[in-house]
Formats: C-alpha cells, sequence, structure tokens
C-alpha cells in the first residue's frame, strides 16, 4: 500500500537543536565547577531532568529549572546567587537561539510533499515550538502541526485517526529511537531512524529486531527513496 501520511519529528530531525543544549550544559558545568567534577555534575543533571520530566515535560524552560535545582543540590549554601542568574541567562540564550535547518531539508521536503501529506509531530514547551517553527519558516510546508507533551503508541494512533489514514500507510521520521521510532511502530505505521550526533541519552533505545516496517538512514534525504519502495513487490 502506498504511504498517505509523512510525520516527521522537528528538532535534529528539521533543524539543530541538542547542540544548543550542550552549550547550555557546558556553561553549567564551568558554573558548577567549584562545587563538583564535570562528571558529576552532568550525572546528577541527568537525573534531575529525569526526574523532573513528568512535572515540566520536554523543553529549554524544563531543562533550565533543572539545571537551578540542580546547582542548589551542588553547591548548597555556598552557592552564590549570581549563579542562579547566570543559569537563567543560560536558558534564556536557549530560548532565543536562531533556527538552522540541517542540509537539504527544504529540498527534502518538496520531494516528500509530491509522496504525501506532511504532518510535524514535535514534542516540548508549546510556545518555544511555535516561535521555531515561525522562525524556520517551513510552517506553510505541512498539512498539520502536532505540538505534544509526550509521543507514544497513543498519541500515534490518535494522530493516524485525526488525518483519515490507516497505520500502515503512515511513515514517521526522526532522531529519537524512543519517541519516533517504537512508539509509531507500536501504533502499526512504518518508521525511518535518522540518528544525529549529540542525541540526548534519555532518546535512546535498542533498535527494533527484524522489522520489516523499519529502516535506519543516512540522512532525512534518503526518506523519499524509501518511501517509494514501500507496497512494491520483492522480486526473487
Amino acid at each position: 500500500m502506498p504511504i498517505e501520511l509523512i510525520c516527521l519529528d522537528a528538532d535534529d530531525t528539521l533543524w539543530h537543536n541538542m547542540r544548543h543544549f550542550g552549550e547550555a550544559q557546558d556553561a553549567f558545568v564551568a558554573m558548577l565547577e567549584p562545587f563538583a567534577a564535570a562528571d558529576v555534575a552532568i550525572e546528577t543533571l541527568e537525573a534531575c531532568e529525569a526526574r523532573n520530566l513528568k512535572l515540566y515535560g520536554y523543553g529549554a524552560k524544563g531543562f533550565t529549572l533543572s539545571m537551578i535545582e540542580t546547582a542548589l543540590e551542588l553547591g548548597g549554601d555556598r552557592l552564590p546567587g549570581g549563579v542562579i542568574a547566570d543559569l537563567l541567562a543560560a536558558g534564556r540564550r536557549l530560548l532565543a537561539h536562531p533556527v538552522e535547518l540541517l542540509h537539504d531539508i527544504e529540498a527534502t521536503l518538496d520531494a516528500l510533499a509530491e509522496r504525501g501529506r506532511l504532518v510535524l509531530v514535535t514534542k516540548g514547551d508549546l510556545l518555544h515550538q511555535e516561535a521555531k517553527l515561525a522562525a524556520s519558516g517551513l510552517g506553510d510546508r505541512f498539512s498539520g502541526i502536532e505540538i505534544v507533551s509526550d509521543k507514544t503508541t497513543e498519541t500515534f494512533t490518535r494522530l493516524f485517526g485525526r488525518y483519515g489514514v490507516d497505520a500502515d500507510r503512515a511513515v514517521m521520521a526522526g532522531d529519537s529511537m524512543r519517541s519516533d521510532i517504537l512508539p509509531a511502530l507500536a501504533a502499526g505505521a512504518w518508521a525511518a531512524f535518522v540518528p544525529q550526533p549529540l542525541a540526548w541519552g534519555h532518546e535512546a533505545a535498542p533498535p527494533p529486531a527484524n522489522h520489516d516496517r523499519f529502516r535506519q538512514l543516512g540522512s532525512l534525504a534518503e526518506l523519499p527513496d524509501w518511501i517509494d519502495t514501500i507496497g512494491r513487490p520483492t522480486i526473487g
């Protein structure tokens, strides 16, 4: 069956994202140097982030709050008040960074639009994701924009129903095995994993084994050609 709906992740699939989080984390580590070694600061921050996801959700604002909480945990009464102000400034920079498209994204979207309706499926802070989409200039290329608190099997099942397509006529592409690939496959769709450097450890998961509807790609530019093979009879 041909693909009718093409769902795409945003951060680190269409534009750079984690490099900016990395810069904020580097600033955090430098500020906490008097109180903790770099590996301890990072490990404590990651644990704090994971603990806070159910409260703050995904995105720059939750990350900033987790940096502040971790700084207070590691620095205690010795932590200068100025560090909190500096962490807030790092968080503001994270929210205001320029949107840099990945290589050949516009041409790739043009090619994908010839093969099906495009829907952006991204998670995180609503205001920030809307601002990044507006700054990207890509919004008009999508038939739908879905900004969700998390990506689960139920998220994709509801999405396919909303757009009136059977799951086996939909494909999801993104850089997160945990959020983009596994739940889309569980919902019955096809899924293309496009790994990116600097991936957040929280989004890592083992890939599906011997799954007919899964493919790992070297870049999003390979997605149109893979979509063209879906539904073709196997020869030999």
